[in-house]
């Protein structure tokens, strides 16, 4: 890397940087009050390179935590700034073009939106891989990024997954659950680590692991916008922050997983990527697709796993209707989402 590449870098990491602060200040505080101060925190922890688990100091957490409200509260009606590239600035979501620069360089981009929040980060570049007409970046250290820092993301035919977002997620999942409870779906994924002996050097491992079940879920998640079509993401772009977006978000998620990552997971005979999968099964997609947690819970008892892939086959095919019937639904209702949203709050569609 030469001296002047150097020296755009460094502005491009400032640029990225600024944007990110743009975004949090529009968006940070749709969290709520507990979650957007466990996720205060440990963005603290990385901002200023504290290892995990070392106890931050809270006078100096506080203090930070009130000069970043202030530096958002200013930001909040900012436009996001073009990025500068060598001697062209770039639009922000231009990533195919910043990353023609970047990768030569060894770094890698990604701007893009998660649901309604735009998304930022700069990292060292691992890996880069060509899979038919989807490209596969592999991020390492990262240089720029937001309060909060999803693992893997995919904008068209780009899947980004991120190393260390992915190591820090799973070591805060282990602190919120802990894993001494051995019948915990948390404990099982564990066992096959040696967390305490050798904390690192296991959390590399299992984020390792869990970076190839990332990129299964990706690559399903491609291939399911393809057959979906569009309208979908048009159909979340109507129902931000409400029961209807989240429930769809949880469908369109059990209609991949059950095509694409479970199946993958059992083909490859990967019990401990299962059990941290049902670790992170949330509440709402428990709620509406109990029959998975039932079908695991008898292959843990003792069970075969028949009970699992016969679940997986019928999901499969209900997500599917499920999701053509929401599309049905949005086209009818058009812009009465209100319409929609009061369906779904229901907790499912109407017949």
């Amino acid at each position: 890397m030469t001296n002047t590449s150097v020296a755009w870098l460094a502005g491009l990491v400032a640029d990225v940087q600024h944007n990110c602060h743009i975004s949090d200040a529009q968006h940070a505080r749709n969290y709520s009050l507990c979650i957007y101060l466990l996720k205060m925190r440990e963005f603290y922890r990385w901002e200023q390179g504290y290892p995990f688990r070392t106890p931050l100091p809270k006078e100096q957490l506080g203090a930070w935590l009130s000069e970043r409200e202030t530096l958002w509260e200013g930001l909040e009606s900012s436009d996001f700034t073009p990025l500068r590239i060598e001697s062209a600035p770039l639009a922000p979501f231009d990533n195919h073009t910043i990353n023609l620069q970047l990768v030569k360089e060894g770094w890698v981009y990604s701007g893009g939106y998660v649901g309604p929040k735009p998304h930022f980060f700069l990292a060292e570049l691992e890996q880069v891989e060509h899979r038919h007409d989807t490209t596969i970046y592999v991020a390492g250290r990262e240089l720029a990024r937001e309060l909060t820092a999803p693992p893997a993301m995919s904008l068209g035919n780009t899947i980004f997954l991120r190393r260390e977002s992915l190591r820090r997620m799973i070591w805060e999942k282990l602190e919120e659950w802990g894993w001494g409870d051995a019948e915990r779906p948390i404990a099982r994924s564990v066992a096959r680590y040696d967390f305490r002996h050798d904390f690192e050097q296991a959390l590399d491992a299992m984020t390792s692991d869990e970076l190839e079940t990332l990129l299964q879920h990706e690559l399903g998640e491609i291939e399911v916008g393809f057959e979906l079509g569009g309208q979908w993401e048009e159909m979340l772009a109507a129902l931000p922050h409400s029961r209807a977006e989240y429930q769809l978000r949880a469908i369109r998620d059990h209609l991949v997983d059950c095509r694409y990552t479970l199946p993958w997971l059992l083909d490859e005979g990967r019990e401990s990527s299962l059990h941290f999968f049902m670790a992170n099964y949330s509440a709402l997609r428990r709620e509406i697709f109990p029959e998975l947690e039932q079908a695991y819970r008898h292959w843990v008892s003792g069970g075969t796993l028949q009970p699992l892939k016969a679940t997986l086959l019928s999901g499969a095919d209900r997500w599917y209707a499920e999701a053509e019937q929401a599309l049905q639904l949005f086209r009818q209702y058009g812009e009465d989402t209100a319409r929609l949203v009061a369906l779904y709050s229901e907790g499912k569609p109407a017949d």
